[in-house]
């Protein structure tokens, strides 16, 4: 279930990159976690031959990293050994359900081939790790998810479609568990594993008798073919650190105002998990943010909109603190009560004034430079 810090970590890494008609960006940080266990891919031009499709992925450890960064480093080549991603330079696109039958096989594949590793083998290391991904191709969106990270589509101005959480507690997936002769307990398998499906974690594929899609947690993906369309605007892939925070709406709502006041997309990536940390989220917290032509641009409008709610923000904050006076400097959490209880307009849709943290910190700080940092959202239940 993981322990937490006493302050979050909140160094990220970034990237970015362009290219086949996409622009992309991402973010990590570590949080209140004791380790960082997320890792990500992020592949522009797919070997052997495939240089027209791309692939993005982000892999949420658990019960430590060691699965997360070797799928991150290696979950691509398994699945493109298969026969499918083999036409050779010039070749049209294979059958969907080929790269789908592809995609599974690539990871049954490398969840066997890691099963031979010494550390996992003999339990040294017992970690696992969820997996979300996109295989963009010139026609089609191959959208993979094994585990509870998750994957949307936000196309003509709307969530379009998500990738579905692999939990216990879903009646397809309790009674795999059941058949494997195991329970779900408090929504987790066997009372401890809160994804069912999962790649490592081999100490729940160990069921006599039973494939390796049959046991208690199962390496299997679920993979969506998605036609792509002219009025596609972005992906999103990212950890439950960020899904538990946010919506899919809410999330989609946020980045599409942010793209709309920078075409910056590490920075957009970057609020992303800034808001969720001060929403409260307690995970390791990655997305990665896959944009088509067809994504938001910036609007002057927005930008004028966005400066003139940072400048309200900071004269607020001033007023609040010249007002306390007498009373002693008050503490950020408090400033950021009272401004939670006012009718603020054009706060960011999905982040609200969570996605303002960082405008209001800057001020507060200004004003009162000895204070000790509380880091983020020290309370899940008020934040503030």
């Amino acid at each position: 279930m993981g322990a937490f810090l006493d302050k979050p970590k909140t160094e990220k890494h970034t990237a970015h990159g362009a290219g086949n008609g996409l622009r992309f960006g991402l973010s990590s940080m570590q949080g209140w976690r004791v380790e960082m266990e997320d890792a990500h891919t992020a592949v522009l031009g797919v070997p052997p031959g495939l240089d027209d499709w791309s692939f993005f992925a982000v892999y949420d450890g658990h019960a430590g990293s060691r699965v997360a960064n070797y799928c991150a480093a290696h979950l691509l080549e398994h699945i493109t050994a298969a026969d499918a991603f083999h036409g050779g330079p010039g070749a049209p696109e294979p059958p969907a359900e080929h790269v789908k039958q592809g995609i599974r096989a690539g990871f049954l594949q490398i969840d066997a081939a890691m099963r031979d590793f010494a550390d996992l083998r003999n339990g040294l290391d017992r970690s696992g790790s969820t997996a979300v991904g996109v295989l963009v191709s010139p026609r089609h969106l191959f959208f993979i998810n094994c585990g509870d990270s998750r994957a949307v589509l936000w196309r003509a101005g709307r969530v379009c479609f998500s990738t579905q959480d692999h939990k216990p507690c879903d009646p397809r997936e309790k009674e795999r568990i059941q058949r494997a002769g195991g329970s779900v307990m408090i929504q987790r398998v066997n009372g401890s594993l809160a994804v069912s499906r999962a790649l490592g974690d081999y100490d729940y594929k160990c069921v006599d008798g039973k494939g390796p899609t049959e046991q208690l947690v199962s390496p299997e993906p679920e993979v969506f073919d998605v036609p792509r369309a002219d009025d596609d605007g972005f992906i999103v892939l990212a950890c439950d650190g960020i899904w538990d925070v946010m919506t899919n709406e809410e999330l989609c709502d946020f980045v599409q105002s942010r793209l709309q006041v920078s075409d910056d997309l590490e920075s957009v990536c970057n609020w992303v998990v800034d808001t969720c940390l001060h929403k409260g989220s307690r995970d390791n917290m990655s997305i990665v943010l896959v944009c088509f032509s067809n994504a938001p641009r910036v609007s002057d409008e927005a930008v004028r909109k966005d400066l003139e709610l940072d400048k309200y923000l900071e004269s607020r904050v001033e007023e609040i603190m010249e007002k306390s006076g007498e009373e002693g400097m008050p503490d950020l959490a408090h400033v950021m009560r009272i401004l939670s209880a006012e009718n603020i307009s054009d706060l960011p849709p999905g982040g609200g004034l969570a996605g303002k943290r960082s405008v209001i910190e800057a001020v507060y700080s200004r004003l009162n430079p000895h204070r000790e940092s509380d880091g983020g959202a020290g309370d899940l239940e008020d934040p503030w």
